[in-house]
């Protein structure tokens, strides 16, 4: 008898499809085991805070031990939409985010555009650019106090004047500006700087050759090849300054009379000052929906720009 030799039948499509499905069910909840350690935290501080206290601005909540909490509905939202004094504050907020971000991005492109320059100790002049990056808010606010200080304040001793910048209503609103800008222009500047180096040098070499000058040289290259990054920076720098408190707290807790009240300050002062809680939450929710509509603006520039 002759061995007839058989061969092994192929793997059926089906044994393939279902070894590749477990294989990927595998992946997916070894994926979800090592972001577990991750997500748990954001979880608890940050989704579960959230969904709390758009729950609250639905509600009557007071910060009291004997008060009943209740469902109001909209209630909040309207006495918010006709409040003068949250008006107010938007409106300050308003100027205060837009000119600290314009300011402070003007500021960090200068500086930017001269630290890519090949100067002496220029890895010196890179750290100490981003020495306020580092400092908390309230080492910030307590040193331009004493900046600001009307008798011993250095501001005043080199202007010769006897001002109180923080307590005068016309000035104080442009002096905290002026520290917003001074604190946040490292990290802008950290930013447009990496943008700046990632610019193909061929470029300015091409229009070198044909003459072009140095100005002509910034608008036609630099700023067409930083749009994505200027469009970005701007927008974090706008979300981070509206939602700014610490920094502008410590300076001035809001006054004189109100004219440094910037929203999330008029939040607190309603949640734990007057124990508004439920109030004080629907601001916070009106003032994110402000955030996401910035937000939204931004993604939808750049899927036009994509496209």
């Amino acid at each position: 008898m002759t061995a007839i030799a058989t061969r092994p039948s192929p793997p059926s499509p089906r044994r393939g499809t279902r070894r590749r499905r477990r294989a990927g069910a595998r992946r997916t909840r070894e994926m979800w085991l090592l972001m577990l350690p991750a997500l748990v935290p954001v979880a608890l501080f940050s989704v579960g805070p959230l969904l709390y206290g758009i729950g609250l601005a639905f509600t009557d909540a007071r910060n009291t031990r004997n008060h009943e909490t209740s469902f109001v509905g909209l209630q909040n939202l309207t006495d918010l939409l006709s409040d003068g004094d949250f008006w107010s504050s938007f409106r300050i907020g308003m100027i205060w985010a837009f000119s600290v971000t314009v300011l402070q991005f003007a500021a960090a492109l200068g500086l930017a555009l001269l630290l890519n320059q090949d100067l002496r100790f220029r890895g010196v002049a890179r750290v100490l650019a981003v020495v306020p990056w580092a400092m908390p808010p309230v080492v910030i606010g307590l040193m331009w106090r004493l900046v600001y200080h009307p008798d011993a304040g250095i501001l005043n001793s080199v202007l010769g004047t006897h001002v109180n910048w923080l307590a005068d209503f016309s000035l104080a609103l442009p002096a905290i500006i002026v520290v917003g800008v001074w604190t946040g222009m490292p990290q802008t500047t950290v930013v447009l700087l990496a943008g700046l180096q990632g610019v193909p040098k061929e470029l300015y070499e091409a229009v070198e050759v044909d003459g072009a000058s140095r100005w002509r040289r910034f608008w036609h290259i630099t700023l067409p090849q930083l749009r994505p990054v200027i469009v970005a920076i701007t927008s974090l720098d706008f979300v981070w300054n509206i939602n700014q408190f610490g920094l502008v707290y410590v300076l001035t807790q809001g006054g004189p009379g109100g004219q440094t009240r910037l929203p999330m300050l008029f939040a607190y002062e309603e949640a734990f000052r007057y124990r508004f809680a439920g109030y004080a939450s629907m601001l916070g929710v009106a003032m994110a929906i402000v955030v996401l509509a910035v937000l939204g603006l931004y993604l939808w520039r750049q899927m036009r720009e994509t496209r």
